[in-house]
């Protein structure tokens, strides 16, 4: 006869210290010497000093992928203390050149968010790499003293061939900070083919720090994609707000800022920022907006990118932007939006404006009088308003096929 096993009232779960010293270093505070202090455990006023859990330095992030041209590839990635850092790279299995960061003679080093730029890549190569950080501990006077070198898992990516007939664009909008729809969407292109991702605004509610950014869209696409296919990611109104927006751009590679074009394929692309939807004066934004210069400086800039030879000899010329200039209420940032770019995608001949911000999709073909070219807007955060936006252009046709989050297709447009 097995002996019933007693538990006595008083009886006190089993210690985890490694927890226990975790929680205590977030509530107690540090003291001297980096010493956690805690009051004794028999309610005695004398705190007793713990040494603190040992933090190992290490990744906080995979690195992660952006490019607007097929002979450049930036990678990027954080760590969770201050290093130099390096990427490793070569053709084939061969990881057989190393690069480091410089500006203005000085190499970047002491910094914990890394921007490594690959320069003079071959188009249609594929290219395999991993990233490194030494751990800077301190700096005795003018000399770094430096720790463990940490190494990445080597990736692979592969750039866009100068000639390829067809390119495959995925595009993503107003998810709100919700980094499961990531994943969930993603899924739904299953097995097809496509050459990057393209964020169209409002992937968070407000910026409030480095925290959000690696948990609701760096870990996400990492996990999803971003390590071996590039993301680019044009800012919503809601990238605007908060008191960490000023640094968004510390995480993501702008080269050309925050309005861009890229050539891909048959694809001419451009990325406009729409700025804010509501006047620059309103009292919410306590006389830190000033969106109507912004975009204005835009408009200048697109017409005369709208003037070059390579935009006149694309096959296509598609336009990306959070608010649409049209089926988004009146208010002041799609009017102004209208105001500016619209008679430019008219007078220019835009083949496909795609947008989001309005949380209803919707395939809206031209409009006599109104606009000369098709409006594509992505849908909302919510369950069954999500929407993943597929394009697929060759140089026979561009086709576009918008799916909700159940696969099932809810819009599609072509153009020949």
């Amino acid at each position: 006869m097995k002996k019933p096993i007693l538990k006595m009232e008083n009886q006190k779960p089993s210690f985890n210290r490694r927890k226990f010293l975790t929680n205590a270093a977030k509530i107690a505070g540090v003291g001297a010497a980096g010493y956690i202090y805690i009051r004794g455990c028999n309610n005695d006023d004398k705190p007793i000093a713990v040494p603190p859990p040992i933090i190992q330095h290490e990744f906080l992030t995979q690195p992660y992928l952006h490019t607007l041209d097929n002979k450049q590839m930036y990678i990027r990635w954080i760590t969770n203390r201050n290093c130099y850092s390096w990427v490793e790279y070569g053709e084939a299995t061969a990881l057989d050149k190393k690069i480091h960061a410089v500006t203005d003679g000085l190499v970047n080093a002491n910094n914990r968010v890394h921007e490594i730029v690959l320069d003079d890549l071959v188009p249609g190569k594929t290219y395999q790499y991993r990233v490194a950080s030494k751990e800077i501990r301190r700096w005795d006077e003018d000399v770094a003293v430096f720790g463990e070198t940490i190494y990445g898992k080597t990736y692979t990516f592969k750039t866009i061939a100068d000639d390829t007939d067809e390119v495959n664009l995925l595009v993503l909008n107003d998810l709100h900070d919700t980094p499961s729809s990531f994943p969930h969407l993603l899924k739904l292109n299953g097995s097809d083919p496509y050459d990057l991702v393209f964020l169209n605004g409002d992937m968070f509610n407000y910026q409030k720090g480095e925290e959000q950014i690696i948990n609701h869209l760096i870990t996400p696409c990492t996990n999803g994609f971003a390590i071996q296919k590039p993301m680019l990611f044009v800012r919503g109104n809601h990238e605007l707000r908060g008191p960490f927006a000023h640094q968004l751009k510390d995480y993501f590679s702008y080269p050309q800022g925050y309005y861009f074009h890229f050539q891909c394929g048959p694809v001419f692309a451009i990325a406009l920022d729409t700025g804010e939807d509501k006047e620059d004066d309103r009292p919410v934004y306590a006389g830190l907006a000033a969106f109507d210069a912004f975009r204005e400086k835009q408009a200048v800039w697109l017409e005369k990118l709208m003037q070059s030879e390579a935009y006149r000899n694309a096959r296509y010329k598609v336009v990306f932007m959070h608010i649409p200039p049209f089926y988004s209420n009146d208010a002041h940032g799609s009017m102004h939006s209208r105001k500016l770019f619209s008679p430019l995608f008219d007078q220019y001949k835009v083949d496909l404006v795609v947008c989001g911000h309005t949380h209803v999709h919707g395939v809206h073909p031209p409009v006599k009088d109104q606009h000369d070219y098709p409006i594509i807007i992505g849908g909302g955060p919510k369950p069954g308003t999500r929407t993943l936006i597929k394009i697929n252009a060759s140089q026979q046709e561009l086709k576009v096929q918008m799916l909700d989050d159940t696969g099932k297709e809810v819009g599609k447009y072509s153009i020949k």
